[in-house]
């Protein structure tokens, strides 16, 4: 059984959302629990909600289910939207800079591992 969450409009680029994202995929969700608690990056206390839902999803589903079996089946951040969200940020001698503040989608999918086909070569 596949459960997923979905966090969206989350603050900040995506592309540093992947790198908290790379490190958590495949683990179980112990362990994926553990390494965002103790990660020193901003993406991570929001991925970390995005997954502790992604758990309650699983356990709503099916009541009877251990969470020391669900595994990070597929984890990725897609970019939000960026319209509306540019700012003007001053520059030296009298110019000014555009920022651009970027949002990201996050979506996680845990699953159990007896559903997990045997990967071993």
């Amino acid at each position: 059984m596949e459960v997923r969450a979905v966090g969206k409009y989350i603050r900040g680029s995506s592309q540093k959302a992947r790198l908290v994202i790379d490190l958590i995929r495949g683990k179980p969700v112990g362990n994926a629990r553990a390494t965002l608690m103790h990660l020193n990056k901003r993406a991570a206390h929001p991925i970390r909600k995005v997954l502790d839902s992604a758990i309650a999803n699983a356990k709503d589903r099916s009541p009877q289910l251990d969470v020391d079996d669900l595994v990070v089946s597929k984890a990725y951040v897609d970019g939000g939207p960026t319209k509306g969200r540019r700012r003007v940020r001053p520059a030296p001698m009298g110019r000014a800079y555009r920022e651009i503040r970027r949002s990201s989608h996050i979506t996680i999918c845990v699953s159990d591992q007896a559903a997990e086909p045997n990967k071993e070569v």
